[in-house]
């Protein structure tokens, strides 16, 4: 089986108005900072924006471009990830998603799935992608919030009329980090005539807020499974030592069990062939995630149906821990951490009337929360 090994590279922040200016149809990765919307118009709205403990907006924290080649309906294909930034809304997320048949479960880590055929849809030309700086949507886009530059504003500045939020938080936040002393009433703005409707994707990377994860691209290599030695291989640094995460020797020192320490020392081995990997991607038929510990695995049971059509949903990429480390993220008692994020999607990546279709991630956190909160 051949397993598709992602790792992080800085980038900096584009010069572009517009991601879509950027080329974001190649096989490149964007994390961190803004995403770049596949359907630029019919995003997710509601409640499916929020982290359904806190009711904050979720942070965008990847999107990864998979299309897939069997049907036409799926030549464009992105899925997103977006979570709370709170660990208190991640150790809550974890009762929930031991819950069996839910309807509308609560979830504080959310992916979404949005697909889109080669011909007759209204934003990309069915020509392959040229990658020369002009490819983009046909169409403007949805307003995106002047805040987090990533949902869609429904909510404008009742002052100057130019400035879209998402959410009153946003609003609210923006309002008091400096929006206050720039904010001119639409009367005697200067662009206060121009059509909202101007202003969409290309304030994206504009946005107002300094607490978004880095922006990176991903470089990818691969790993064929054949020739990854067994469990009791040599146990290798799972990091250079120039780029050391502490975050994964903290994980390592939680452990209690024999069986986490032999199922560390087994994902430990696999990943050290390529240390700076944040990403797994391997969507074929059987493929399973690399658990760094035994604990807290889901059965296939634990595996919601697809909520479109009834089917089942197979697992398609991990997110490794090792993304935290790249996206700044602290390393004390209360900061964000989880061993690894396993993403299930729809098998037949089935298609329907809502544009981005809410799919499955399961969190396997360190066994040290796992065992108190369970």
């Amino acid at each position: 089986m051949l397993i598709h090994i992602m790792m992080m590279m800085r980038r900096s922040r584009m010069k572009t108005k517009n991601l879509w200016d950027s080329g974001f149809l190649k096989k490149l990765r964007i994390h961190g900072h803004c995403n770049a919307w596949l359907d630029p118009v019919n995003l997710p709205t509601g409640k499916s924006c929020l982290c359904d403990f806190c009711i904050e907006p979720l942070q965008f924290m990847l999107q990864v471009y998979a299309p897939l080649t069997e049907k036409d309906s799926t030549f464009h294909r992105t899925l997103f990830i977006f979570m709370c930034t709170s660990m208190s809304c991640l150790l809550q997320d974890q009762h929930e998603q031991w819950k069996r048949n839910q309807d509308k479960p609560s979830r504080s880590v959310k992916v979404f799935r949005c697909q889109l055929p080669r011909y007759n849809n209204s934003f990309y030309s069915s020509e392959p992608p040229k990658n020369n700086g002009k490819d983009k949507p046909s169409s403007a886009g949805a307003v995106l919030c002047g805040w987090c530059g990533t949902w869609r504003g429904d909510k404008v500045c009742g002052s100057c009329r130019r400035v879209h939020y998402c959410s009153e938080k946003h609003q609210a936040v923006h309002w008091k980090s400096g929006h206050k002393r720039c904010c001119l009433p639409s009367s005697i703005s200067r662009d206060a005539s121009e059509p909202s409707n101007n202003r969409t994707l290309r304030e994206v990377q504009e946005v107002a807020s300094n607490g978004l994860w880095p922006e990176y691209e991903i470089a990818i290599t691969d790993e064929c499974e054949d020739k990854v030695s067994d469990d009791n291989g040599q146990v290798n640094s799972l990091i250079s030592s120039s780029r050391v995460d502490e975050s994964i020797e903290a994980l390592m020192d939680s452990f209690g069990g024999e069986d986490d320490k032999k199922s560390w020392a087994s994902f430990q081995e696999r990943i050290s062939r390529t240390p700076e990997q944040v990403l797994r991607y391997y969507r074929d038929a059987g493929a399973k995630p690399l658990w760094p510990t035994s604990s807290g695995q889901p059965s296939k049971a634990d595996i919601p149906k697809c909520t479109d059509c009834g089917g089942r949903r197979t697992f398609e990429f991990q997110v490794l821990p090792q993304i935290l480390y790249y996206f700044g993220v602290e390393n004390d008692a209360h900061s964000l951490d989880w061993a690894t994020i396993a993403v299930y999607t729809c098998e037949s990546s089935c298609d329907g009337n809502v544009a981005y279709k809410e799919e499955f991630a399961w969190v396997q956190i360190a066994s040290q929360y796992s065992t108190t909160q369970r």
